[in-house]
C-alpha cells in the first residue's frame, strides 16, 4: 500500500495525531516514516517593520530554529526503535516545502494535522494543511485531534485528498 509516509509536524495537538496516525500506519504497511518540520521566515516586517523594538534578527533566528529542532527530535523520540525514520527540518512556506520534500523524496503519501479552522477561516488566515490539499499531486491524510484531546483519543481523518 504504502511505502514512504512522511509527516509534517507544528506544534499542535492536531500534529501530535497526525503523527501517532502516520506511526500506526508506517508500522501496519512496513512502511518507512520521514518526520518533517519546516521554520518559518523570521522578517522584520512580521516583527513591526520600522516601528519594531531593536532585536537581532540572527539571533531570533537561531533561537526559532533550535525551537523546532527541539519539536522535531521529541517527535522522532516517540517513533519505535523497530520503524525506520528520516528527520527533516526545512525553512521558508510550510505548504510549498512540505509538497515540495514530499515529492523529491519519492514518498506516497503526506499525513498532516488540520487546526479545524473550516474552509472560510482557511481562504482568510491561509492554512498549510488547505494549501498542501490543493497542490499535492500525491494522497494527503489530513487528522485532527480529538474534541477532549485527551491522550487515549484517537485522531479522526478530517478529510483526505487522492489526486487523479
Amino acid at each position: 500500500m504504502f511505502h514512504r509516509i512522511i509527516v509534517a509536524l507544528d506544534d499542535s495537538s492536531h500534529a501530535q495525531r497526525a503523527l501517532a496516525e502516520a506511526i500506526d500506519l508506517a508500522q501496519r504497511t512496513n512502511a518507512e516514516l520521514t518526520v518533517m518540520t519546516v521554520v518559518p521566515a523570521v522578517s522584520d516586517w512580521a516583527l513591526g517593520g520600522e516601528f519594531a523594538v531593536p532585536i537581532n534578527l540572527d539571533d531570533l533566528r537561531e533561537q526559532t530554529e533550535r525551537s523546532y529542532l527541539a519539536m522535531l527530535d521529541a517527535a522522532i523520540d516517540t517513533v519505535p526503535d523497530d520503524l525506520p525514520v528520516t528527520r527533516i527540518l526545512r525553512h521558508g512556506d510550510a505548504g510549498s516545502a512540505i509538497v515540495d520534500e514530499a515529492n523529491a523524496g519519492g514518498h506516497d503519501l503526506i499525513v498532516m494535522g488540520s487546526r479545524g479552522r473550516g474552509e472560510f477561516r482557511s481562504l482568510v488566515l491561509g492554512s498549510v494543511s488547505h494549501q498542501v490539499l490543493q497542490t499535492s499531486p500525491l494522497p494527503v491524510l489530513v487528522v485532527h485531534a480529538s474534541a477532549d484531546h485527551s491522550d487515549t483519543a484517537r485522531g479522526q481523518v478530517d478529510r483526505a485528498h487522492v489526486p487523479g
